[in-house]
């Protein structure tokens, strides 16, 4: 059946009122017309969200390619990330405007109306660039399949650490006759070592950066510990909330624990603590470089699997194709060559601190001898744990805003574990009941491809 219809007021007024398309310049989007001005008979206007590091590499693999296939300009564009890109992107798909690609959190996908918002990626057009399924991670290829479609093209996964501190913990005794930190397989092993760092520390320093009253991170860390116990969130008809709460609160207590004992500071700056001497902090593993760069001996790993089970919060960055009413021809093509090149030559990528979906890459000897990439990256690629595959999840996604502060609001004690379990349940079936602004659809109307 046909999908309602989606314009241009629609789509403002659900990512926060009209005065959004002032504020991000909706009308001046570029046209990319100066990249011909090198000659190149072949335009591909590409959107991304990569500042700092990231932000570097990414301009070092376009200017790779841009020397490969002089044939070719890309005009390339860097968009604030969370909200304001994909608030930009959607407008833009929306009033066939889109760019040629775009990266997105693959999450995000399921939310932006594949089919509609998204266009699907021309398998044969893959296949003559040299990607393949078989070279991908299938669970993480399989997430970017929409009705037997590939809409996400995987680059990574970017997933949250342990980082520790080697000096901290030699001192401590804590580490491995390698110089690594052991594995914490329960709340009590993970609760010992903290202990036993904490009595090297000066007063004030905190063990364990924990980023407590940050909805995302709180978040991020929730669906790790949660899905290490197999908690799950909804049916498979998306009808029913199946969310466990006494699972939840067993999470949210462990979360609580680190500030209730003294582990956590709330409020502190929890990356730069670690550089100035606390022993632990749970980051992204974007915050390689960073830390790498400040010459502190660390290794990190996957979050601790103390529920018994390995599983740490995964995300990927994916390329996808905004919708174009006339998609195809040399930009169309451009953009698959340049998605395929970005996927296979990811070495730099991988040297930032994400794990390359690229399996050849991944296998690569010289990523292996990445350190501390060769601590973290087969265990986070085998054992993800990603948001449940909805409309409203995803990196900076509904979801998050509205269950993050819940979470929140109990590691730093304003909520008892119990109730803002219960309070998580009751936003998830809020939420389930809601109708996704971009086609109009819930969740159970999208799955079973049904019009609102």
């Amino acid at each position: 059946m046909a999908r309602p219809g989606l314009n241009r007021r629609q789509l403002l007024s659900a990512v926060g009122g009209l005065t959004v398309a002032g504020s991000l310049g909706f009308a001046a989007l570029g046209t990319g017309a100066d990249a011909l001005a090198s000659g190149a008979s072949t335009r591909v206007r590409y959107w991304n969200l990569f500042t700092g590091g990231d932000g570097a590499n990414m301009v070092a693999m376009v200017d790779a390619f841009r020397k490969e296939h002089p044939g070719i300009a890309v005009k390339d564009s860097t968009l604030t990330w969370g909200d304001p890109y994909y608030t930009k992107l959607a407008m833009a798909a929306a009033g066939n405007r889109a760019p040629d690609l775009s990266v997105m959190h693959q999450g995000r996908v399921p939310g932006f109306a594949p089919g509609r918002l998204l266009d699907p990626w021309d398998m044969d057009l893959l296949t003559k660039y040299g990607v393949r399924e078989a070279d991908f991670n299938p669970v993480l290829w399989k997430r970017g399949i929409v009705d037997g479609k590939l809409y996400a093209l995987p680059l990574d996964i970017h997933v949250q650490l342990s980082f520790y501190r080697t000096d901290v913990c030699r001192k401590a005794g804590l580490l491995d006759a390698d110089g690594r930190l052991p594995t914490a397989n329960s709340t009590d092993d993970w609760f010992a070592m903290l202990k036993e760092a904490k009595k090297q520390l000066k007063g004030g320093q905190q063990t364990l950066g924990l980023h407590a009253f940050d909805q995302n991170f709180s978040w991020w860390f929730f669906v790790a510990f949660y899905q290490q116990l197999g908690g799950g969130y909804f049916d498979d008809e998306r009808t029913d909330v199946t969310f466990d709460t006494d699972k939840a609160t067993q999470v949210l207590e462990f979360l609580h624990q680190h500030v209730a004992d003294g582990y956590t500071i709330v409020g502190q700056a929890d990356g730069e603590a670690f550089l100035a001497g606390s022993p632990f902090v749970w980051e992204g593993n974007w915050s390689v470089p960073y830390f790498s760069g400040e010459k502190v001996g660390y290794g990190a790993q996957p979050l601790p699997p103390v529920f018994g089970t390995p599983a740490t919060h995964a995300e990927s960055h994916s390329f996808v194709l905004p919708h174009q009413a006339d998609r195809g021809g040399p930009a169309n093509e451009g953009a698959h060559l340049l998605a395929a090149y970005m996927v296979k030559h990811a070495t730099a990528w991988a040297g930032g601190g994400h794990v390359p979906a690229y399996l050849p890459t991944f296998q690569d000897p010289a990523y292996l001898k990445l350190t501390p990439q060769n601590e973290y990256s087969r265990p986070a690629m085998e054992h993800p744990a990603t948001e449940p595959r909805i409309w409203f999840a995803g990196s900076t996604g509904t979801l998050a805003k509205r269950i993050g502060p819940v979470v929140a609001s109990s590691n730093v004690g304003s909520a008892k574990p119990e109730a803002a379990a219960r309070r998580m349940k009751s936003v998830l079936e809020e939420l389930l009941a809601m109708r996704n602004p971009m086609d109009g659809r819930t969740a159970a109307q999208e799955l079973k491809g049904t019009a609102a």
